[in-house]
């Protein structure tokens, strides 16, 4: 029986020695280890999304309306002891028909998130200086009854 080496010889003698003698490059095991971390980070990337933590605890009521809000990033906050935030930033109720003055120009769609152990007078109140600030539109957040979102 002959064997055709072509020319080769392997430090071990063998005839396939010289592929278990392969010496591992270092870079071989770094590779993997940075595709898992950009795939872990495209999956946060669309998983995930950013929004803006409100400054105190609203509950919003429930609701068994199926309509989802729209996509306005505007949103005035109510609390349950009657504090105001609009922009994620705590302000009087005097205050706010001058913070909301430049996006009543602009015909934009305001939410608003109260509270549902805020008292009715001052949702109302909150609404009216609203109305007065040029806010023609305006969306009520509330969960959708049982879920709790």
């Amino acid at each position: 029986m002959s064997v055709l080496n072509h020319g080769r010889k392997s430090a071990g003698g063998g005839l396939f020695a010289a592929g278990r003698h392969r010496e591992r490059n270092s870079d071989e095991g770094i590779i993997p280890l940075i595709n898992v971390v950009f795939l872990l980070l495209i999956f946060f990337m669309l998983a995930g999304k950013l929004s803006q933590i409100d400054p105190f605890e609203v509950t919003p009521p429930d609701s068994a309306s199926e309509s989802l809000p729209d996509g306005s990033t505007l949103t005035v906050l109510v609390g349950a002891d009657g504090r105001i935030a609009f922009d994620g930033k705590p302000m009087e109720l005097d205050a706010l028909p001058a913070a909301l003055e430049a996006h009543a120009r602009d015909g934009a769609v305001l939410r608003l998130k109260a509270d549902q152990q805020a008292e009715a007078d001052r949702v109302i109140e909150v609404m009216e200086s609203l109305r007065a600030a040029g806010i023609e539109k305006l969306s009520l957040l509330t969960t959708k009854t049982g879920t709790g979102e």
